[in-house]
């Protein structure tokens, strides 16, 4: 090799030092999962958010690339997590190729996989796949008939429980469940009948500023407060209350909707009943 102009011992150095940056650069899909995680986490809302992206990938993802190399995740791949259930829960399907494809777009930028994305869409993925909003049907909420609502609220008002009040308050309130549940009494003004809902609670991350009618008003000065805890509505444990609390309630009284069908309802009135512009019901 010296004869030949080659250096034996830089030979090796570049050998050894080309091994070590193969092995740095190799990170299978399960592992490139938590980094991005880890990365964009801070940016998510809630760790509910962080769970349910976790846990969507851990569930189809995994059994089928998680333990590969996240260099060689190929378009096979890909179909063979997609196609089982693009037709039969297209809605998670569609959100699985999407997290497939992020997760895969950071490992290319941090080097540990190179070339087009398998997971892309556009030009690529819908090719091969039906568009998802011709497979599947949009789901409404279960919501209850306008006409239904007084008779539903006495038999609310006549209902115990924290779980009861704060549904009571999301009907009046036209509010998401979440919104309710993690509401404090700093965000209550009652002199000014506004309850202010900071950005980082809301779904679009900007402060809503809702009007307190008097029934909600009402209701509101009826709750007990409780030194130290913040919550409108505090669980007997006096953190926020559960998910299912409130749908617990309507299922205990025999109501075929759930909490967040009272927003298409409150929509139903103020387009059926009101004279009030589209655009304010909306706000």
């Amino acid at each position: 090799k010296v004869d030949n102009g080659i250096d034996p011992i830089l030979q090796g150095q570049e050998a050894k030092s080309a091994l070590r940056a193969t092995a740095a650069a190799a990170r299978t899909f399960a592992e490139c999962v938590i980094g991005y995680v880890d990365a964009k986490s801070a940016e998510w809302k809630n760790d509910k958010h962080r769970q349910q992206w976790s846990n969507t990938l851990e569930q189809y993802a995994s059994p089928v690339i998680g333990p590969l190399l996240v260099r060689d995740v190929t378009l096979t791949h890909v179909l063979k997590i997609l196609e089982p259930i693009w037709t039969t829960k297209t809605e998670t399907a569609s959100r699985v190729r999407g997290r497939i494809e992020s997760v895969l777009n950071w490992a290319t930028v941090r080097g540990y996989r190179s070339g087009e994305n398998p997971a892309r869409w556009r030009g690529h993925l819908d090719k091969l796949l039906a568009t998802p909003k011709k497979v599947a049907e949009v789901e409404h909420h279960m919501a209850l008939n306008v006409n239904a609502v007084p008779e539903f609220m006495s038999a609310l008002r006549k209902e115990k429980g924290q779980g009861a009040s704060a549904l009571e308050f999301a009907i009046l309130t036209a509010a998401r469940s979440g919104e309710v549940r993690g509401a404090t009494w700093d965000e209550i003004d009652l002199q000014a009948r506004i309850w202010t809902v900071p950005g980082l609670r809301m779904k679009a991350g900007k402060e809503h500023r809702v009007p307190l009618s008097p029934a909600a008003v009402k209701l509101l000065r009826t709750l007990p407060r409780i030194d130290g805890i913040p919550l409108l509505f505090p669980s007997t444990k006096n953190t926020p209350l559960s998910d299912m609390t409130l749908t617990s309630v309507l299922r205990r009284m025999g109501v075929n909707a759930v909490p967040h069908g009272f927003r298409s309802t409150f929509k139903d009135w103020a387009s059926e009943c009101t004279s009030y512009p589209s655009e304010l019901s909306e706000m």
